[in-house]
């Protein structure tokens, strides 16, 4: 799962991505009102930390942009600013939660999940393809009722691929899902190559009857998986 923090006061942010990190969520993060509506308007993302004061502009003001774009995030505004107006305003506008600072990680952690569970995406039940079962909150996947151990990112792409079963998927938009920010720090697409080939290895070996295959040109789908392939 994909979180942006929208957050100008450096020690907070880099506290709060810590500990979301430490909880394998893949975080992105956001110090002005413009580098967040850039980040906004380009990606998506399963929840939004959203202060409201910010150097250049009102996080209310970016709420009603994830609106007009029809963005499916949840949205948890995170702000020092705890007057009921503020409150009622964020909450009409349509954000899902509203947490005044300061707060600890362990109420955070408890507000992501807890709006998680309440959103359109199902946060916290099985996903099952074939007889492949993934589950988002224990971060546990079992082929035909028995545990397939992944690595962190091996889940995170299997993840991906289940909440889009049958669809195309770039490699850019694998590697930004999954690796967030730190994507940009490499030069190709090795590391997606080599996690794909490990994690379709994992799920072939355990009997899964569904693959992650190729398409040439695009990049990969989640798919059920041809037995009657003559490489297999």
């Amino acid at each position: 799962m994909k979180i942006l923090i929208v957050e100008d006061e450096p020690s907070l942010r880099e506290i709060m991505s810590r500990a979301l990190t430490q909880e394998h969520y893949v975080v992105e993060t956001a110090s002005t009102f413009a580098e967040a509506d850039a980040k906004i308007a380009g990606y998506d993302y399963d929840c939004i930390l959203l202060d409201i004061m910010l150097p250049d502009g009102n996080g209310l003001r970016l709420l009603e942009h994830v609106k007009q774009l029809r963005k499916r995030e949840n949205v948890i505004i995170i702000s020092a600013r705890n007057s009921i107006e503020d409150k009622v305003e964020g909450l009409d506008i349509g954000a899902d939660d509203y947490l005044p600072k300061p707060f600890h990680m362990a109420e955070l952690l408890a507000r992501i999940k807890s709006v998680m569970r309440r959103g359109r995406d199902g946060y916290g039940r099985d996903i099952t393809m074939g007889n492949v079962a993934l589950d988002p909150e224990s971060r546990r996947v079992s082929v035909a009722g028995r545990d397939l151990p992944l690595l962190k990112k091996e889940f995170d792409i299997l993840s991906y691929f289940m909440t889009r079963p049958n669809h195309i998927v770039d490699k850019a938009a694998l590697a930004e899902a999954v690796w967030g920010d730190h994507a940009d720090e490499a030069d190709n697409y090795q590391f997606v190559y080599a996690q794909i080939k490990n994690l379709r290895r994992k799920l072939e070996e355990a009997g899964s009857d569904i693959e992650i295959k190729a398409v040439y040109g695009f990049g990969y789908k989640l798919a059920a998986a041809d037995k009657n392939d003559p490489d297999k």
